[in-house]
């Protein structure tokens, strides 16, 4: 299984075509719905992305600092704190003379009917979508993300980047949940090659996955969380002594292999208990507890509240992934 692959296969757009993205200046949009991720593709043009902080200005998820988009590349602006993506960035706050700055929710319909096709030729054309991540899975790989990143298309994206523009002004049946799973990869795509990059900041044990001691067992962490790995175990999968595994894990991965699993299995179990259907005792037994108690206990040490107060209070979710640690 890839690793990559799982961590991200919830991650799903909302219908969120940017339609009449037709832009001609001064213009100025202020996207303010909070959406976890949003992903902007200037078509035709530039322009400029400044985060914000939740209070409005720089600060705790940006610091104000703009960060220009061209066409040739994607750029992913992690929420949910408020964000501009304006054609320039002395007035594109609203603060210089004669700036205007329009609204942007995506609950509120921006206009996801497509603008018509000779209106592409426009000097600014901007794709965006949002992507709303509820799962404890993904986000523990992209709660990394710096508040903007734009990366330059490569190869295997640019070639979908020219399908989604011919896309946008076709009225076919089935054309949004086409349009919605096309972004989906070009999110994806965008995602991995960021994290590819000499300045991207993964945790330290996606970099581990590619280590030869650490790299196997992590894989067979994540393809078998319920089974009852011991650190001989796993060490027997790298090929590598006990103390020579547990010793080379934990300097890549920052924390020994039973604490890494632990921690995995908890991330796994946050997940299923969303599911009403399933009893805490159902959720222990697919994370690799014989009961509940146990379960129960590891689940509060790690996440800080019983998996039942968990289950029952979505805020304190979102509290706890507001303070989780980035790696």
């Amino acid at each position: 299984m890839d690793v990559f692959d799982e961590l991200l296969r919830g991650v799903r757009g909302k219908g969120a075509i940017f339609g009449r993205s037709v832009l001609w200046p001064p213009w100025s949009l202020r996207f303010t719905d909070g959406a976890y991720l949003t992903l902007c593709v200037p078509l035709r043009g530039e322009g400029w992305i400044i985060p914000e902080d939740e209070n409005g200005d720089g600060g705790r998820g940006g610091d104000g600092t703009a960060r220009r988009v061209r066409v040739g590349e994607a750029a992913i602006v992690r929420g949910p704190a408020p964000f501009v993506f304006t054609d320039d960035p002395a007035t594109g706050t609203g603060t210089g003379p004669g700036a205007s700055v329009r609204e942007v929710r995506w609950d509120a319909g921006p206009g996801n009917d497509p603008a018509p096709p000779d209106e592409l030729t426009g000097p600014t054309v901007l794709l965006a979508a949002a992507f709303d991540v509820h799962a404890e899975v993904p986000r523990r790989l992209l709660r990394v993300l710096p508040p903007v990143l734009v990366v330059p298309d490569e190869e295997d994206c640019s070639p979908l980047r020219d399908y989604l523009e011919a896309q946008i002004g076709r009225v076919r049946p089935g054309r949004q949940i086409v349009l919605d799973r096309l972004l989906d990869w070009l999110l994806v795509c965008t995602l991995r090659d960021w994290f590819d990059r000499p300045e991207a900041a993964p945790p330290m044990w996606y970099r581990a996955l590619g280590d030869e001691v650490a790299g196997p067992a992590l894989r067979a962490m994540h393809e078998e969380p319920a089974h009852p790995w011991t650190t001989a175990e796993l060490a027997a999968r790298a090929g590598v002594s006990r103390t020579t595994f547990a010793k080379r894990f934990t300097e890549l991965v920052g924390e020994g292999p039973v604490a890494y699993l632990t921690e995995w299995r908890m991330t796994l179990a946050a997940d299923l208990l969303s599911r009403q259907e399933l009893t805490v005792a159902a959720v222990a037994r697919r994370v690799g507890y014989a009961d509940a108690f146990g379960f129960s206990a590891a689940f509060k040490r790690v996440r800080g509240v019983s998996p039942s107060a968990y289950r029952r209070e979505p805020a304190v979710r979102g509290e706890l992934d507001r303070e989780a640690p980035a790696g």
